[in-house]
């Protein structure tokens, strides 16, 4: 084998491109020949070899070089690191989606200094490192960490998944990728209801129904470390309004229906003051369901709060006064509020507690 070598590096003299070409296949075919037997000292000389006539080839049989290096086991590591940094993705690409040669040192290079192409290659390995999946997240563009997402293998810590979901909030085209990524941690998937379409809204509500009880107390607790700061200040009558509610519970005297009478004299403050009182959710979840006329998510607050349907329908009248439909979308929401299970309504109910949990402490 050793002479054999030594007889194609002779050959690497040769000045004929065509020549060197099929020289550069012969020590490829000798390479793989004995992969698994090399020493360190015959594997230097293949790799002298091959980065040497690789870098002189053009960008087609680059291409054929770096598809069959990324089954090698085995690989000359000059070599296999100049391919991956290739800045041609055909050359690039089956070595940096597939080699298992690339240490993970190699492929943060490759991150740090290549485009988006070469990261959504790295994005797509059977298994990315956190640290890696951490550098695409901070480099990636919005197709890109997509590609990210779909891969289940790209493993992620909590802290960049929590910039992963930050980014998602004011990203609509990276809304589906978070929300059907299976190990997204529950808290952080609810994070993202008040901001995706219905139909993904349905996909939250669905996983939060299979969650463990087990699973879900952790999900909650790793949860309250992220206090919502975003959410803006209170409104100024907000501790008037506070009193006067807490007057009304300390005298037993805060009802649901009295929940009504506020919305409908638009003592808009006292009227989410209670609905978190009673609901037991925080002040700004109430304030974006009214702002935003989020009938779905109200009608998930009345369900797990016990609240009969038709008070819902009141409250669902009474915040789309302005909508020339009112009465036939309330019905539709109706038909909802009856359809969804109290149980799948109390889980998700509790992840949005996290946040009222969260203000207290922080008060």
């Amino acid at each position: 084998m050793r002479s054999k070598l030594h007889d194609l590096i002779e050959m690497a003299q040769e000045p004929s491109s065509e020549r060197r070409r099929e020289l550069l296949r012969g020590v490829t075919d000798l390479f793989f020949s004995a992969e698994a037997t090399h020493g360190a000292d015959e594997l230097g000389l293949f790799d002298d070899v091959m980065s040497q006539l690789a870098g002189e080839m053009e960008e087609a049989v680059r291409a054929e070089l770096a598809q069959r290096m990324a089954e090698a086991e085995t690989a000359p590591r000059g070599l296999l690191r100049d391919l991956a940094r290739d800045i041609s993705i055909d050359v690039a690409h089956p070595v940096l989606a597939t080699s298992k040669a690339l240490t993970e040192d190699d492929l943060l290079s490759v991150v740090r200094t290549r485009g988006q192409d070469h990261l959504r290659a790295i994005s797509q390995r059977p298994l990315v490192p956190e640290a890696v999946s951490e550098a695409i997240v901070e480099r990636g563009d919005d197709a890109t960490l997509g590609v990210l997402l779909a891969n289940e293998g790209a493993l992620m810590s909590r802290q960049t998944q929590e910039i992963v979901v930050d980014r998602a909030v004011e990203n609509p085209d990276l809304h589906e990728a978070v929300v059907a990524r299976k190990s997204l941690p529950i808290d952080l998937l609810n994070e993202m209801y008040f901001v995706v379409e219905s139909r993904l809204r349905g996909d939250i509500l669905a996983r939060n129904a299979a969650v463990d009880p087990a699973a879900l107390d952790a999900a909650l607790a790793a949860g309250r470390t992220r206090l919502a700061t975003r959410d803006g200040a209170l409104p100024a009558d907000y501790a008037e309004a506070q009193t006067q509610i807490r007057m009304l519970r300390d005298r037993d005297a805060l009802t649901p229906p009295i929940l009504a009478g506020f919305l409908r004299a638009r003592e808009t403050t006292k009227f989410l003051v209670a609905l978190s009182e009673l609901a037991d959710i925080d002040f700004h979840t109430a304030r974006r369901i009214l702002e935003r006329r989020e009938l779905d998510a109200l009608s998930i607050v009345c369900k797990a709060a016990g609240f009969d349907r038709s008070l819902y329908l009141t409250f669902a009248v009474l915040m789309l006064d302005r909508d020339t439909n009112a009465m036939g979308r309330a019905r539709e929401y109706g038909e909802l509020y009856e359809a969804l299970p109290r149980e799948a309504a109390q889980r998700t109910i509790r992840f949005w507690r996290v946040r009222r949990n969260s203000a207290d402490i922080a008060a």
